[in-house]
């Protein structure tokens, strides 16, 4: 009896692994359809891909992450593929297409080894040793040390990364853009490097004009306009005074009663409330600014008491603006005005100026001494070319700040993947290891397949320039992703940040064996209504 019931054991087991596997040949399915979408996204030549968003809007960009956060997908491994593109773009900025495409042939690549019976723990151990060969030797032998000041040698790295997007046309404007807003922004505290790109460095887009008009400025730029009309718009050297409330009477924070007796009464209330207004306008007045920020209303009384003292104010202003104001001229942001001192006026600022461009009134706060915060201008024909040139200088400020913060180069082209896949290869190791140096190759052979050249041979030819690489230093022959052909990245001078390049690599290793370690999805269903019973071996007695 016993021997009996062994045999349904093992086939029950036998069935699980084979079930396992179907679900991780469905996974690595999944990834490599995520991947083939956006693979004619990467290089040069890139294809833009236009989408339609549920409200109707479209969206046209090259960006990896912005198509897959477009995307709406059922499958969860491909749902895990979208999320490592947003990683990416938090993570260095720059590289989300790349990143999708490598994990999409890294999973390709364990495909015939589950079909050959391998466990997948075993592929995953090959690829966790392959990804830590490949990040040693990227941060020894494969990269090269940067200069953060020499300027045209950070000018060339970020331009090989504006050079794939939309903004390749205007490369040089984008360049000197993201390094002048980087180098504005880049705090420097007792050894401590801040570059805070994200706080401090606004775009700000406004339809019209030319491309070429776009511009960083030194200081900071509002869509606002004065409150009260006879004020100053023109003031050169402006005294400035950031506040953090409001410039009118404190009303209840819910409704408030007040019982009135006598008529004088209610005189004499609202004469506190002009008193209350009139005071707090006096503190400010005696620190003499010529300019009052605040982020909360301003009554009409108290506009009138600032016009009669010759000062202008402005309202309503975001925290964030607020902020970028104080580290652009040097003031401090104050919560009360009785607690206001000569030392919280900025003084830094050496023009402030209300203009109109197209319809809208904005303010400029410009001309600052030593600015900390900067607003990009961007101008361009149309919204949907604005939001793509917005998305395109994001990666080119990312860029610059990643090479402030880790001054090392590696080439661009497919190089140093070349180069990582041959190191790989001549260790010898038989199995999934060499799977991951064949994967690598993909980028170089994307890359030659964009820009329509015969990709068997560009990849043989440059295989082979690898191959017999014995110098010292780094061999940098890689693809122009213009025509195709096989150049040397040196005299190409196309460089890429070694952060963006290791983050690459361990997202798309890292999200390949987190794929191939699933066996099994389950989905959570909801329970049923009413004592129905969701066991479905119950449920199957039931209908019995």
């Amino acid at each position: 009896m016993f021997g009996g019931q062994q045999p349904i054991l093992v086939l029950s087991q036998n069935t699980k692994r084979e079930s396992g596997r179907k679900v991780q040949l469905e996974n690595i399915q999944a990834g490599k359809a995520i991947a083939d979408v956006i693979r004619t996204c990467l290089g040069p030549q890139a294809m833009l891909k236009m989408l339609m968003d549920p409200m109707g809007g479209i969206v046209m960009t090259n960006d990896g992450n912005a198509i897959l956060r477009e995307i709406t997908v059922q499958h969860p491994a491909a749902k895990s593929m979208i999320e490592i593109a947003r990683t990416q773009d938090e993570e260095v900025g720059d590289g989300t297409t790349s990143v999708i495409v490598l994990a999409g042939e890294m999973l390709a690549a364990a495909e015939p080894f589950l079909q050959q019976q391998i466990h997948p723990t075993v592929i995953i151990r090959a690829y966790r040793e392959a990804l830590e060969d490949i990040v040693n030797h990227l941060q020894s032998d494969l990269s090269v040390q940067l200069d953060v000041k020499d300027k045209a040698k950070m000018a060339d790295v970020v331009k090989a990364c504006v050079g794939t997007k939309f903004i390749g046309k205007w490369s040089d404007m984008a360049v000197k853009i993201a390094l002048d807003a980087v180098e504005t922004v880049t705090l420097n505290e007792n050894g401590r490097l801040e570059v805070d790109i994200k706080r401090y460095a606004k775009v700000e887009k406004i339809p019209g004009g030319a491309i070429e008009d776009s511009c960083v400025l030194r200081g900071v730029m509002l869509n606002k306009d004065v409150t009260h009309p006879k004020m100053r718009r023109y003031i050169e050297n402006p005294r400035i005074v950031l506040l953090d409330c409001s410039l009118e009477y404190k009303k209840g924070e819910s409704q408030t009663n007040v019982e009135i007796i006598g008529e004088q009464d209610f005189t004499r209330m609202l004469q506190i409330e002009e008193e209350f207004v009139q005071r707090v306008c006096a503190d400010i007045i005696a620190v003499k600014p010529d300019l009052v920020f605040t982020e909360k209303g301003v009554s009409d009384l108290a506009q009138h008491y600032l016009l009669k003292a010759g000062i202008t104010a402005i309202r309503r202003l975001r925290k964030t603006d607020n902020l970028r104001i104080a580290r652009a001229c040097g003031a401090t942001i104050v919560n009360r005005t009785e607690e206001l001192t000569e030392k919280d006026v900025g003084t830094g600022a050496g023009l402030f100026e209300i203009k109109k461009i197209g319809d809208e009134y904005f303010t400029f706060v410009t001309q600052c001494k030593e600015p900390k915060a900067c607003t990009i201008l961007l101008r361009g024909a149309s919204k949907d070319i604005l939001n793509e040139t917005e998305r395109n200088l994001q990666d080119a400020l990312h860029v610059a700040r990643n090479l402030v913060l880790e001054p090392r180069l590696v080439a661009g082209g497919g190089a140093v993947e070349m180069a990582a896949s041959q190191l790989l290869t001549r260790k010898q190791v038989k199995g999934p290891y060499t799977a991951v140096a064949h994967a690598l190759e993909i980028i170089p052979r994307t890359l030659a397949q964009n820009c329509g050249a015969n990709t068997i041979r560009a990849l043989t030819a440059l295989r082979a320039k690898h191959a017999s690489h014995t110098g010292a230093g780094v061999c940098a022959w890689g693809i122009d992703g213009e025509s195709g052909e096989i150049v040397d990245m040196n005299e190409k001078n196309i460089w890429e940040p070694l952060a963006v390049k290791l983050q690459t690599y361990k997202t798309a290793v890292e999200t390949a064996i987190l794929l191939l370690r699933i066996d099994d999805i389950v989905s959570g269903s909801k329970k049923r209504g009413g004592n129905e019973p969701t066991n479905p071996a119950a449920m199957a007695q039931g209908h019995e």
